[in-house]
């Protein structure tokens, strides 16, 4: 296990919530991890330790928080009350070409009933559908890196961060599935009810992966795969090439997950590795999977039967708790690795420590194929 320690204050915190209560995104780069808490538009980085305790294999603290609002024009900026932001759903996070990349989860959201206000009022609460428009973004930030720690800028050079071209109500991607004969109908139903819903990121070269929770169809799960132009426009915005063998800016990968959806995806070699869990708000099975080939070029979308799929580990989860949602190929030293980290929504009291800090699972991995 990892021991992921934060601060105790967080401005975006939310009530009775801390930023380990609500891990969903997570990558390494050297010696840091980078992680993001779904309730907000920061990214948090963490800094290797070594282990020193009760089994516990590294210790990752020096917590510093970055707001994503320095460095991206968001699609939803803060208003006169910065505290009133739209969160971004951060759901997944990669490192490729001095980039980190970010995608929020492009979902739609419902209201939870307050049950203690009657009936009436939950039954109306309930059917109240909403945006947040900072959901909306897929972006890119330069990284700048040092043989010990690394940090975020909004210019480098010739590098500079960029989100793909769109506003509060949605992006080039989401217009471009409005008409798309699997996803279209699903863009206007909430994440949460199998709606459409981004949660995993890989990014391969220039090709960006990007993983759905939902929908499943029938038991198969959907991964987007895109290509952003390397270029920014002079407002610096991101724009998607068409695949000259779509003829659209998006392909489609079809995988027989059993009806799981996809939380998380990492590039392995020339795989793919796919955490998968429930589609809804639901405890049930979390799988580590590797799709051999996943991360090779394709020429077109792939139907992934699941008798093709190398399932490598369960992973826990529990009653309401443990709801694996990040994961990253991790290292103890920031070197070569051949595992993989997974941190946790909804965190069980028995992985949080006095000093505010969470545990994380480390898994060994097979040989790169």
């Amino acid at each position: 296990m990892v021991a992921l320690t934060f601060q105790q204050t967080h401005p975006q915190q939310g009530k009775g919530m801390t930023l380990r209560d609500g891990l969903s995104a997570v990558v390494q780069i050297g010696k840091t991890l980078w992680l993001a808490n779904d309730e907000t538009v920061h990214l948090e980085r963490l800094t290797l330790a070594a282990a020193d305790d009760n089994g516990i294999s590294a210790r990752c603290g020096a917590h510093a928080s970055f707001a994503l609002g320095e460095y991206l024009d968001l699609p939803a900026p803060a208003n006169a009350d910065p505290e009133k932001i739209e969160e971004a759903d951060l759901e997944g996070l990669a490192y490729a070409n001095g980039y980190l990349w970010l995608t929020g989860s492009h979902s739609l959201k419902r209201k939870k009933p307050k049950l203690n206000e009657g009936v009436a009022q939950a039954s109306k609460q309930l059917a109240k559908v909403g945006r947040d428009g900072n959901r909306f973004l897929l972006a890119r930030i330069p990284v700048l890196r040092t043989e010990t720690t690394c940090s975020l800028a909004r210019h480098d050079g010739e590098r500079h961060a960029a989100r793909l071209a769109g506003d509060h109500r949605g992006n080039e991607l989401t217009e471009a599935l409005r008409h798309d004969a699997h996803l279209a109908a699903f863009l206007a139903i909430p994440g949460k009810d199998n709606g459409f819903d981004i949660e995993g990121l890989a990014v391969i070269d220039d090709r960006l992966f990007l993983g759905l929770r939902s929908p499943v169809l029938r038991g198969w799960a959907v991964i987007l795969e895109i290509e952003p132009a390397s270029d920014a426009d002079a407002a610096g915005f991101l724009h998607l090439k068409t695949l000259p063998s779509e003829q659209r800016c998006y392909r489609k990968h079809f995988l027989q997950l059993g009806g799981l959806g996809i939380r998380d995806l990492c590039q392995y070699g020339e795989d793919l590795l796919i955490l998968a869990g429930p589609s809804m708000a639901l405890d049930g099975p979390v799988r580590l999977l590797r799709w051999p080939g996943g991360a090779k070029r394709h020429q077109a979308g792939a139907m992934v039967a699941d008798t093709t799929l190398e399932r490598i580990h369960d992973i826990p989860h529990g009653d309401g708790v443990d709801h694996a949602e990040g994961m990253t190929l991790f290292s103890f030293d920031g070197g070569i690795t051949q595992a993989a980290l997974v941190v946790y929504d909804s965190a069980a009291d028995i992985r949080k420590q006095a000093d505010n800090s969470v545990l994380a699972d480390v898994f060994a991995l097979p040989a790169v194929a």
